[in-house]
């Protein structure tokens, strides 16, 4: 029997992608379709005193409008119920929606959107965090204590702070008072824009009962749900069918454009279309959030981490989106990699008038190892010890409890990435010569454990059909890896086997392709749904071939009588048989991750309590340093990343190309400037980011240790390779230039700053 796991094989829509014919949300277009526009504000905050859009209902071709007048006061959101859908008094954002408009077509929108008579009286803004925690700062919300969370969530939020999480032990103060050396440090960390190629966009239509709504969308039960809480119908009353993806990286995870569409497929009677530009994408995206971190650790006389203290700072913008739940996240990297005592972590969401932030791949995690692997070399110099031997001596050990009582099982794997990078590149020799410098950075993610689903149909004619609501969003784990998992447990061809796009009126629920888990849980779905299948495919042949299923075996599309390879019969026709006699041969299969063991004594009240299914990764940077411009060249880049079993080798190292290159320009070129809450950058060109030229090879050793709750041993794979790199970017930087740059990205004015002493 030909293995499949292990073996690098075309993406099943590769073909239709490259030769145009793949049907992105961007190409959904219905008979009689309308196109819609929404009127933003100007401006970061302020009073609406004029809304007159009598001359855009008057302009040709439009067909109407819709405004706050005309919908229930209703607040929604994905965690706090403090966004509404249009602004109806007040604006709280640049670029939050006033009205929209539908008309013939988009350029009819546009044109009659000129024509708004709209007047805002600016209010005092707040856009930045350290605005937002001022004392006698202006609340963003004033209405606060009115947002309605989910039932059971609930956690401590105040006037502008949205979200607080703390972790107190005791021990602190006295490790301080008791230390020998103290290094402390703040790093700020800016917003980073997905920019994907596909900016969002939703076409709906409503048959007079129920919403069709389709979608480019990584999530599409949660655009279900989200969009009913925001209109006010039930989720039953929504079907939503999802399309290629022209890149995700979290964009795509919640609503923005959906509950719009549908609410203007009803009013007009008439499927509509909403999609943005790339002006309009790049202004109201949930981006990574921009932080404020600071960070002290107190060293006793032999290097010994004794005790940490830490502040972080997240700026949600002017809604709470998913950010509440991140701001656990910290509780569990500042004590996670290396051995220390007790750590004390506050960390505050804060709301300010700018667009709202939330999932961009690895959320929070960049900038949280960042400054925890930055302060590791601060650390490691102030001692005058060797940056990397200084990790390998304090490196965590199996069965240690970390501040947030996770027991660790398998953290010696660090220990092993480490030895691998030097394998591909021994350290010492990295960084020599003038303005040349070295930097390393480690960490340890989670696999997102929320629950998949999966559905197996095997066809009369030997095909295997998989209906699963996860979403192909260009990383091959639906195109590749979940194909691969099928065909191994099945005996089949990867080629037999074809994925349905998602549906949620045909596939059970699937918390979507986020957080590193499609190939961990939705492959984990797909084999116990194919166990099902096989066993109905033995009952059924062990009937043709009169014989007991135990002694079958499946290989190659033939089912076969052990012992007797004459005896046989071809999958097609048992597949033929069962769907004539006894029906289809079909299989389910469901799977969330168990949570790591945790000892309760350690920490309590997080929003969740460990790292599921941890996975532990070595970056090393080279780099040189123009001493003129500033300009930061990568020389070499290395990564050793564990993936539990690499499904598809090529695959996985696509992933890990495509996350450094996405940390490279976090690291060194992207950010969205605010100045006065405004983003200053409205084109992909102004944003700044990293061009082929910008890119070394990136060299890379994959570490196989198979988990056994994954398909095969698989692990989360598509978050880490991005969360080291700005790490290790800085400390290289930092390396060659003899002094510290803090703050991200590590612009050519940043290095020339340093350099000056300014």
């Amino acid at each position: 029997m030909t293995t499949e796991i292990g073996q690098s094989r075309a993406r099943s829509d590769a073909f239709t992608k490259a030769t145009g014919k793949a049907v992105f949300g961007t190409d959904v277009f219905l008979p009689g379709m309308l196109h819609a526009r929404l009127l933003r504000s100007p401006v970061a905050a302020g009073r609406i005193t004029v809304l007159d859009l009598s001359k855009v209902i008057e302009f040709p071709g439009v067909h109407g409008v819709l405004t706050a007048a005309d919908l229930p006061d209703r607040l929604s959101g994905l965690v706090l119920m403090d966004a509404p859908l249009f602004a109806r008094d007040f604006v709280k954002f640049e670029g939050e929606p006033i009205a929209a408009v539908v008309a013939e077509t988009r350029a009819i929108a546009k044109q009659a959107l000129d024509l708004a008579l709209l007047e805002i009286k600016e209010t005092p803004s707040i856009g930045s965090i350290e605005e937002s925690i001022a004392e006698n700062a202006p609340l963003v919300h004033p209405d606060w204590e009115s947002f309605a969370s989910p039932p059971g969530v609930e956690w401590p939020r105040s006037g502008n702070v949205v979200a607080e999480t703390r972790s107190d032990p005791e021990g602190v103060d006295e490790a301080f008072a008791s230390a020998t050396t103290i290094v402390e440090d703040q790093f700020e960390t800016g917003r980073q824009y997905q920019a994907c190629m596909e900016p969002r966009m939703a076409v709906a239509e409503f048959d007079g009962q129920r919403f069709t709504i389709h979608v480019a969308h990584q999530f599409p039960y949660n655009v279900r749900d989200r969009v009913a809480t925001a209109i006010g119908v039930n989720p039953s009353e929504i079907r939503v069918v999802g399309h290629h993806i022209g890149g995700g990286f979290g964009a795509k995870l919640d609503t923005g454009l959906e509950p719009y569409a549908a609410l203007l497929a009803r009013r007009f009677g008439q499927p509509v279309r909403l999609a943005n530009d790339r002006s309009e994408d790049l202004l109201t995206c949930q981006c990574r959030d921009n932080a404020v971190i600071k960070i002290r650790t107190a060293i006793g006389s032999d290097g010994e981490l004794l005790a940490r203290d830490v502040e972080v700072l997240m700026d949600s913008g002017a809604s709470a989106t998913d950010i509440p739940f991140l701001t656990s996240i910290p509780m569990h990297v500042f004590g996670s990699l290396y051995r220390i005592g007790p750590v004390r972590i506050q960390t505050k969401a804060v709301y300010t008038n700018t667009a709202p932030t939330g999932a961009f791949r690895g959320v929070n995690g960049t900038h949280l190892y960042f400054a925890l692997e930055r302060h590791m070399d601060h650390i490691a110099n102030e001692l005058g010890i060797d940056r990397l031997e200084y990790r390998r001596l304090n490196l965590q050990s199996d069965g240690s409890c970390l501040p947030t009582g996770q027991v660790l099982e398998d953290v010696g794997i660090l220990s092993e990435a480490f030895d691998a990078v030097e394998e591909l590149a021994p350290w010492k020799e990295l960084g020599r010569g003038p303005n040349r410098g070295v930097g390393i950075a480690a960490c340890m993610w989670l696999t997102n454990p929320m629950p998949g689903s999966a559905t197996l149909k095997l066809n009369s004619d030997g095909t295997l059909g998989v209906l699963t609501a996860a979403t192909e969003n260009g990383s091959g784990a639906i195109a590749t890896g979940v194909r691969q998992i099928a065909a191994q447990e099945l005996g089949l061809p990867v080629h037999k086997i074809f994925i349905t796009m998602p549906d949620t009126d045909a596939a059970a629920f699937d918390a979507g392709s986020q957080g590193s888990r499609t190939t961990h849980i939705v492959g984990r779905a797909v084999r116990e749904a194919a166990v099902g299948v096989r066993a109905q495919i033995f009952e059924t042949a062990a009937n043709i071939l009169e014989a007991a299923p135990e002694d079958l075996e499946l290989a190659n599309e033939v089912i076969r009588v052990s012992g007797s390879p004459s005896t046989q019969v071809s999958l097609a026709e048992v597949a033929a048989t069962a769907q004539a006699n006894s029906g289809p041969i079909t299989g389910t299969g469901s799977y969330t991750t168990p949570l790591p063991p945790i000892n309760p004594t350690c920490a309590s009240g997080l929003l969740f309590p460990a790292f599921p299914t941890p996975t532990y990764h070595v970056h090393v940077a080279e780099v040189e340093i123009d001493p003129i411009t500033g300009v930061v060249h990568v020389l070499r880049y290395l990564v050793a990343q564990e993936v539990g079993t690499a499904i598809n080798p090529q695959a996985v190292r696509g992933q890990i190309q495509g996350g450094v290159v996405q940390g490279l320009g976090y690291a060194l070129w992207e950010t969205l400037r605010i100045e006065a809450g405004r983003y200053s950058q409205r084109t992909l060109e102004a944003y700044g980011l990293p061009l082929a030229v910008d890119i070394p090879e990136v060299e890379i050793a994959l570490l196989e240790h198979p988990d056994p709750a994954g398909p095969y041993g698989a692990k989360g794979v598509a978050e880490p390779p991005i969360i080291p790199v700005a790490a290790a970017i800085g400390n290289a930087v930092e390396d060659a230039l003899g002094k510290s740059v803090n703050t991200l990205p590590i612009t050519p004015e940043h290095v020339l700053q340093a350099l000056r002493g300014s």
